[in-house]
Formats: structure tokens, sequence, C-alpha cells
């Protein structure tokens, strides 16, 4: 069953021990995510293909928009990141995991698709 949650997608940070106590806001970010992906019960199946759809900028014109949505994203987060801060969120450890498809798209909303294979 495919799973569709509202949540946009945040990368896992770089932390170092300053983190305990400096408070970036790449890490706080993540740790709102991390909250936000366990409070809606997010599961990752053993099998599954991952779809990260990143939400556009708003400052962008609606004819880019349109010509953007669905179209694949190329930038930065790296899906590695994205993938890494949500198996981490769901699992703690991801050695669990087995097989793994991961693809991240423009959209309107920022979304995380979860299908099992």
């Amino acid at each position: 069953m495919t799973g569709i949650y509202n949540i946009i997608p945040v990368p896992a940070p770089r932390m170092t021990q300053a983190d305990r106590w400096k408070k970036r806001p790449p890490v706080l970010r993540y740790f709102a995510f991390r909250d936000e992906v366990r409070l809606r019960g997010v599961t990752l199946p053993d099998s599954s293909h991952v779809i990260f759809i990143m939400p556009m900028t708003e400052g962008w014109s609606e004819k880019k928009k349109l010509a953007m949505d669905g179209a694949s994203h190329h930038q930065k987060p790296d899906v590695d990141n994205l993938y890494k801060a949500l198996s981490d969120s769901v699992h703690g450890e991801d050695c669990q995991l087995h097989d793994m498809r991961i693809t991240k798209y423009w959209g309107r909303v920022g979304q995380i698709i979860i299908k099992p294979m």
C-alpha cells in the first residue's frame, strides 16, 4: 500500500559535538522533520521505492512552475542525504533495509511517497 505524506523532505545534516548547544538551523530543521515523521507514523518497508517531492520556490513565475511540476530534481539536497534522514527517523539504523529505490521530483508542495516493491 502506497503511503503519501505531506512532509517537506529534509536532508540529514553533518553534525558535530558542538551541535548539542549551537542549535544550527539545518540541525533544528532535521530534528523537526524527524519528529514529524515519527508523529505521522511513517513506515518504511524492507523493500521500497521512496519518492521525494521537493517544493518549488515561491519566487518562481507561474510559467516556470508549470514547466517544472513533476520534472526531475537535479539539485541539492542529494537523494542519499534525504533517504538517510528518513530512514534514521523511522528505523534509527538502516541495517534492516536491503532493497531501495530513491527518486526526487519538483512539485507544488513537499511530499514523501513510499511504495512497496
